[in-house]
């Protein structure tokens, strides 16, 4: 039996398969080597009935996870997953190759994320080339959850939001300058607070502000990231992966043609392909 996982900071897609025969389907929660240590990764895997049952069973387990960006970050993920699944061979890696892999599978390809964070690199069809991108929800994640969160959350506190959109956020979640800052600078994971706010995006999707502002977040990503890779790779194919990028796909399209990007395609979770990449390997 494989394992196969693709793991944001808000969840994570879990496969265990037999073969080409999917055993079992489910999420966790989001396991993130920045914002947890191997304590609440045991506790976490201790809670799953699915992990429980099979720990024994499984020989490989294919992590990928956003933050599993250095030695020593992938070595904690590793030990934990290691102490709970005995019999297992582990294989942890960032969530861009899990992305690349997903979406371009063994051919060259430049790779966005766009969910709770952002992240692009470009692929040669084994290897993410390194660049300076992935610098997190305060100095970057531009286009992502995240962004919008702060980007709402600030024009909020700052009164410069449409009268309809505050009087529809206030509706909505009740919050006042106080508890905003409370929730952002005091109380522990501020990332995940920030990138909550998705749905009232897409519940207000058709307000031109709201349109606007989620265009405005795509496009610092494209002309920041994609783009530069672009110039170093022009006839590499563009792929999306990611939450917002499948919610705000028309959005995300039609920021990308006005700035003559193509993309080839975009995905929402990764994890099924991946599935499919690593049963066909075993």
């Amino acid at each position: 039996m494989i394992a196969v996982v693709y793991s944001g900071s808000h969840f994570a897609d879990w496969r265990l398969a037999v073969k080409d025969k999917t055993v079992a389907t489910f999420k966790t929660q989001g396991i993130n080597p920045y914002l947890n240590d191997e304590k609440f990764i045991l506790q976490l895997l201790n809670k799953n009935i699915n992990l429980i049952h099979h720990a024994e069973e499984i020989k490989k387990i294919y992590f990928f996870a956003a933050g599993a960006s250095s030695p020593e970050r992938i070595g904690m993920v590793s030990n934990s997953l290691a102490t709970f699944f005995k019999n297992a061979r582990i294989f942890v890696e960032h969530d861009v190759l899990g992305a690349a892999i997903a979406t371009c599978k063994e051919k060259k390809g430049i790779v966005c994320i766009l969910g709770s964070g952002s992240n692009a690199a470009f692929y040669d069809g084994k290897k993410i080339k390194p660049n300076n991108y992935g610098l997190g929800y305060i100095l970057a994640d531009e286009g992502s959850a995240n962004w919008l969160g702060k980007t709402l959350l600030k024009n909020f506190m700052n009164e410069t939001l449409p009268v309809t959109i505050t009087k529809r956020f206030t509706r909505r979640y009740d919050y006042d300058r106080k508890q905003i800052l409370e929730k952002v600078y005091r109380q522990p994971h501020p990332a995940l607070f920030l990138s909550s706010f998705t749905d009232f995006y897409s519940e207000n999707r058709e307000d031109v502000y709201i349109k606007n502002q989620i265009k405005a977040g795509f496009k610092k990503f494209i002309t920041n990231y994609v783009t530069p890779l672009l110039q170093d790779e022009p006839s590499a194919p563009v792929f999306f992966t990611g939450t917002v990028a499948a919610e705000f796909q028309d959005y995300l399209l039609e920021t990308a043609a006005e700035l003559n990007i193509t993309v080839s395609n975009i995905i929402k979770e990764p994890i099924n392909n991946l599935l499919k990449y690593y049963s066909n390997k075993n």
